[in-house]
């Protein structure tokens, strides 16, 4: 954040790969080169965190905080390490590559999976990756791979609709069912760790390329999560253990009735009153994971909106300070680099503003909300950009930059920013308009959706927010990475000095 770079957006899911969902085999080194023959020096991912089919398969959605994504392990790079031979993965069913495919891909991987767990069994005289792994994770690992089971063994039902000695944790019961399903909460530990073998290999990949991961980690967890489950003292719950209050955001110029999240709030008394340990090694995790973090709704640190559950809407919320300051504090003394982004998009004001200035958190502009009003002093304009800032086209949450002005834009965004380029500008070519204005940008961080590099346009859009159908799906095609993409996006970088 020190000099101009820039990078892309594009989420590990959204890779190209044989098996159905984008992973973290050769699609993704493929990928890391091209980033480095395009002088990229940062690849921006979402969440890898699992996902639930139930909640549309959304990365910020998780049973975890802790726990990856085990649908993103390579059955190549399984094969490679001898765990599988090359016939178990030869009977690939038939699935999209042009769209992520869940549905037909998750049985295919659990198949492999429970061979490859086998195959470890038999063999355990090179088990100490293993055993360090989970000795070094044990402090979340043991919670979720417990959880995981659990959850299959009583049918898919919320942790607090579980019996009450389950339910409050009770050891003795705890132990009972851990004996009974010793070998399914090995599987589940097995499988965190080579996603993390192959994880840290890639990563290692792409340092030593020039190229910097950053990270996405959502500020709220789920309610039915390893975490609220095991740490129920830091939420606000009742005495049934369910949530007393739900996070969201009040009403504003984009809804009447505001945003109804259903999170469980954070008990910040309580979590003070242990040192904020639990968010401790959850940025402890995630730095070992990345090398930048983006925190998302990061406002919430600062003061946060709550809903009395069982609210409809979340009109009828408050506004409920946090103690960010020795939040940060206690932070900053823990660790020495604290590379963290801070998703500051919509209403912000000046404490948390001010927050962000003390513990120098970069925050957040997107080029598609600089047209609106008076661009004069719209903050998301670029001749209002600061260096210390990340400048995105869009993000994951918005249109592409061609379905935006195809579809979204009114007709007095397409004229400011007509009148701001000095001319008119076709459909076939805004994508690269826009990519010039942020690279133009005096903030010293680019970041580009893959998909506005492409071109592309509604039909490529990751996410839809308030919905839950059709999201997260997008898959890049081997062939789109053309040498001539490539030229374009290097030359670009360069005139810009970005490289």
């Amino acid at each position: 954040m020190r000099k101009r770079s820039c990078g892309v957006l594009l989420h590990i899911t959204s890779l190209p790969s044989p098996y159905g969902v984008g992973d973290l085999g050769a699609g993704a080194y493929r990928f890391a080169d091209f980033l480095a023959k395009a002088k990229q020096g940062f690849w921006q991912i979402l969440p890898l965190n699992p996902t639930d089919p139930a909640l549309g398969s959304s990365p910020y959605y998780s049973p975890s905080a802790f726990a990856n994504n085990t649908m993103l392990i390579n059955p190549d790079l399984i094969v490679q390490n001898g765990l599988l031979e090359k016939n178990d993965i030869e009977s690939i069913p038939s699935l999209l590559n042009e769209r992520v495919d869940y549905r037909n891909a998750t049985p295919y991987k659990k198949k492999l999976f429970y061979k490859t767990y086998e195959r470890f069994k038999e063999n355990r005289s090179n088990n100490y990756g293993y055993e360090k792994f989970c000795l070094e994770n044990s402090y979340w690992l043991e919670d979720y791979a417990l959880f995981v089971v659990l959850k299959e063994h009583f049918h898919g039902q919320v942790w607090s609709e579980w019996p009450r000695e389950i339910r409050d944790r009770k050891p003795e019961s705890l132990q009972i069912l851990k004996e009974q399903h010793q070998d399914r909460i090995g599987l589940e530990k097995f499988l965190q760790h080579v996603f993390y073998q192959q994880w840290t290999s890639f990563k290692k990949y792409c340092n030593n390329k020039g190229i910097q991961i950053i990270g996405d980690m959502p500020i709220y967890v789920c309610y039915d999560s390893a975490d609220v489950w095991a740490n129920p003292d830091l939420f606000k719950l009742n005495e049934n253990k369910q949530p007393s209050f739900v996070a969201g955001v009040p009403p504003d110029y984009f809804s009447k009735t505001g945003q109804l999240w259903g999170n469980p709030v954070y008990q910040w008394k309580r979590l003070k009153e242990t040192g904020y340990n639990w968010w401790i090694q959850r940025i402890k995790h995630n730095l070992n994971l990345f090398d930048m973090i983006r925190v998302d709704h990061f406002r919430g640190f600062v003061a946060y909106w709550e809903v009395a559950s069982g609210e409809e809407t979340a009109i009828n919320g408050r506004w409920v300070e946090a103690p960010a300051e020795d939040f940060f504090t206690t932070l900053r003394k823990r660790f020495s680099h604290l590379p963290i982004i801070a998703e500051d998009l919509g209403i912000i004001t000046d404490n948390v503003r001010e927050i962000m200035r003390h513990f120098e958190f970069p925050g957040m502009k997107v080029l598609q909300f600089a047209f609106s009003g008076n661009i004069s002093t719209n903050p998301y304009a670029p001749h209002n950009h600061v260096k210390d800032c990340i400048i995105y086209t869009g993000t994951h949450d918005n249109n592409t930059t061609k379905g935006w002005f195809e579809k979204d834009a009114t007709k007095e965004e397409r004229e400011n920013l007509f009148h701001y380029l000095g001319r008119e500008v076709s459909v076939q070519n805004i994508n690269w308009e826009f990519i010039k204005m942020a690279m133009l940008s005096v903030a010293n961080l680019t970041i580009i959706p893959m998909q506005d590099i492409l071109g592309l346009g509604e039909e490529a859009r990751m996410n839809r927010p308030a919905t839950t159908e059709g999201n997260w799906v997008w898959r890049l095609l081997p062939d789109q990475l053309t040498p001539a993409l490539t030229q374009i996006l290097r030359e670009m970088t360069e005139i810009y000095g970005r490289s």
